[in-house]
């Protein structure tokens, strides 16, 4: 038998390493297949029930990591990631205290009593403490046989560093051969320094991507009240089966899937449908795990164990889904694999090289150009290219009232050629107002707008609260007697002794009211358009109806025709019947739509689309959204919806206004005109750096890059790279 299993890995810096992770966990006997997800900082594993466990942690840790097989270790992965996030921007915070006098002095007050002893002192714990990391897994990639950005940042740093301690220590060595003793603690401090801020960029976005699965489960109760014959236990979810009677009271969530056995209620499904108003449970109705029971009791028949729920099966999919990285920046992973160790070769040849020669100081110049080599060639201008360009143009969004999590999103917003919205909530207000009021001909003009409000103030229907704040606000509401209320059909009561009704058309018809032809005909048409109509009466006739709709948000009609101009398809998804979802999106003008659609069902469609070769975005509010959400090439939660769709979405629309999408696809596409930019040159000055620093010019021109030219050279492209990105700031 075989099972699949998710475990927490720890001691993960970069895509590298959950590489060497997975590749490791593949070659366990008993093992099927491993995928490391270096988002989530987590393996989920295929393998024979009878392994055991603790050789899988000794074979990831074998590699220098660890594999946490400790179930209650498992759930607080996110406090893990947390925890190494925060310790990563204190070691940040602290690199950069130290490394700014640094570069003071070795940029500005050079000759400063004893100024390359302060900054010995000061690079020291810059490298060696907070920037361990990097040699730590520089170390590690060797003892692999390969090199990443960490080796190199290592041996540039650390060469530097030791370059710049024998020339502090023995600075006679240098002078008795007519060269200046330079040092170069200041480059090493710096790149540690950048490098590090980085990955603390990168960390911070890490350390979330579990709060939406958390929030997920929380929506699901871990005791439920379970009817035993004539008595009533108290049992923890995971322990109720199949057919099963439990019993849910008003305000409690639905604890698991099942049907109803006695009572009637109205059960709030948006988390499932997005849909805002609560639907009506009588027996044998379908209820589902986290849905919320708002008014009645309930006995529920459990039709599905605590792991086999929907609910459980959009937390299973949602976490087999997540995890992101930038793809500008795996393609930059890519290139840096094949760029160490070609610098390395270059490094150590031209040394060689100069050994071999027969120019005075051979020993001492190739020791230079060694060096020289090794600092111009440090990445980072490479390490800044990415994260700089992403930080201000995260800036720029939250400028805008766009909040973007990671680079990845900036860089899908480029590529995308369909959008697919949800309807509540995101084009339309996601709330049930009163849309029209329509009076009866034969109705006086002094209109019963008191009367209507004061029975609907004592009625619980969802409903209730539109009306009533509706006809308040025209007059105020009277006292009602004789209130009375039929489920599912509507409310009454008494005012100065005429009897007054509210509720459906055929329970009204059915107490003898009738209802005028024109009246009637208004009511169709607005039942077409995907209406809910409430009929008024008194106890002689039918005397108006109410038109309850969720309005559509005043520019969601642009902002569709501002992005098909732009060339994006776009789709309208929904969980509303088709009456209301077409009216809808006739009016925005939009053709592509789908409606009574569950949470599995967009996921679906969303993958759909994707396997034709589109790049899709999704656009949503609600906990029913999520699951798409997570498969989109680009998520986008509005932020008036659920806490759970924001933390699966890459991005949030703090003004909750689909004109804003067309803003962030704009921003997305000079985000990544500008990485590509910043790339270009860091490379460019490698290829003409490199080669210079070599002395490639030597033997024509008797010219040799000096290493502190070399240190400078490379501080300019990283200067250039940070300048090029604040260009965002001021993009319209």
């Amino acid at each position: 038998m075989v099972s699949e299993k998710d475990f927490p890995v720890t001691g993960m810096s970069c895509a590298a390493c959950a590489v060497s992770v997975e590749s490791s966990l593949s070659h366990v006997a008993g093992v099927k297949t491993a995928s490391v997800n270096y988002a989530t900082h987590s393996a989920q594993i295929v393998l024979e029930d009878d392994i055991d466990l603790t050789t899988l942690k000794k074979a990831v840790q074998a590699v220098g990591y660890d594999l946490l097989i400790d179930t209650e270790t498992q759930e607080d992965i996110e406090e893990i990631q947390k925890t190494a996030f925060l310790s990563l921007k204190k070691k940040t915070i602290a690199a950069g205290i130290l490394a700014f006098p640094v570069f003071l002095i070795g940029m500005f007050w050079m000759d400063m009593p004893y100024g390359n002893y302060v900054m010995w002192v000061l690079t020291t714990p810059v490298l060696f403490v907070f920037g361990r990391s990097f040699f730590v897994n520089a170390w590690k990639q060797t003892k692999m046989g390969k090199a990443n950005m960490d080796s190199l940042v290592a041996l540039s740093t650390g060469i530097a560093y030791f370059y710049s301690l024998f020339n502090t220590i023995f600075p006679e060595w240098m002078l008795s051969r007519g060269m200046t003793p330079h040092v170069y603690f200041e480059t090493a401090a710096i790149i540690v320094f950048f490098i590090l801020l980085g990955r603390m960029m990168e960390a911070q976005a890490k350390s979330g991507t579990g709060e939406a699965l958390k929030k997920l489960i929380g929506l699901q109760p871990t005791e439920v009240t379970v009817i035993s014959g004539s008595s009533e236990t108290v049992k923890a979810i995971s322990a109720v089966a199949v057919q099963e009677i439990v019993v849910v009271k008003p305000g409690q969530k639905i604890p698991l899937d099942g049907h109803v056995v006695t009572g009637e209620s109205y059960v709030n499904e948006s988390m499932l449908t997005g849909e805002p108003l609560p639907v009506a449970k009588q027996p044998g109705d379908k209820v589902y795990a986290g849905t919320i029971n708002q008014q009645g009791s309930l006995q529920v028949t459990v039709t599905h164990t605590a792991d086999k729920t929907l609910l459980s099966d959009i937390i299973r999919r949602i976490k087999s889904a997540q995890g992101s990285k930038a793809p500008i920046q795996k393609t930059v992973d890519v290139i840096t694999a094949y760029f160490v160790p070609i610098v390395l070769g270059v490094a150590f040849l031209s040394g060689i090289v100069w050994f071999m020669s027969d120019v005075q100081d051979a020993y001492l110049l190739g020791m230079l150009a060694t060096i020289t080599v090794l600092v111009i060639a440090c990445p980072c201008a490479l390490g800044l290219a990415t994260p700089t360009a992403i930080m201000v143009g995260i800036g720029r969004a939250a400028s805008m009232g766009i909040l973007v999590k990671d680079a990845e999103s900036l860089e899908a917003g480029k590529k995308i050629d369909t959008l697919v919205l949800d309807k509540t909530g995101t084009i339309t207000m996601g709330k049930p107002q009163v849309h029209q009021v329509i009076w009866d001909k034969k109705v006086p003009n002094e209109k019963p707008w008191d009367i209507i409000a004061g029975i609907e103030a004592k009625s619980e229907h969802p409903l209730a609260m539109a009306i009533f704040d509706y006809f308040n606000a025209k007059k105020p509401k009277v006292e009602v007697e004789g209130f009375q209320s039929l489920a599912g059909m509507g409310v009454s009561g008494r005012v100065n002794g005429t009897t007054y009704y509210v509720g459906k058309l055929g329970w009204l018809e059915s107490k003898g009211l009738m209802i005028e032809k024109d009246l009637l005909a208004k009511g169709e048409a607005l039942l077409e358009t995907g209406s809910i109509v409430v009929f008024l009466a008194d106890d002689t006739a039918i005397i108006g109806l109410v038109s309850i709709a969720d309005n559509i948000k005043a520019d969601s009609k642009d902002a569709v025709e501002t992005l098909r101009k732009m060339g994006i398809a776009v789709h309208m998804l929904t969980g509303d019947q088709e009456k209301t979802a077409r009216h809808v999106a006739n009016a925005v003008g939009i053709v592509d739509v789908k409606s009574g659609m569950l949470p599995q069902d967009k996921a679906a469609y969303i993958q759909q689309l994707k396997t034709e070769g589109k790049v899709v975005a999704m656009a949503g509010d609600g906990i029913n959204d999520s699951e798409a959400l997570v498969h989109a090439d680009l998520s986008i939660a509005m932020a008036h919806g659920t806490d759970i769709a924001m933390d699966v979405a890459k991005i949030t629309l703090m003004h909750s206004n689909l004109a804003e999408i067309p803003k962030l696809l704009r921003l997305s596409a000079k985000t990544v005109s500008i990485i590509r930019q910043n790339l270009f040159w860091a490379f460019i000055y490698n290829i003409i750096g490199i080669p210079i620093a070599a002395g490639v010019l030597y033997p024509a021109f008797g010219f040799l890059l000096n290493p502190m030219i070399a240190g400078a050279a490379m501080a300019l492209s990283s200067v250039s790279v940070v300048t090029n990105s604040l260009r965002l700031r001021y993009s319209k």
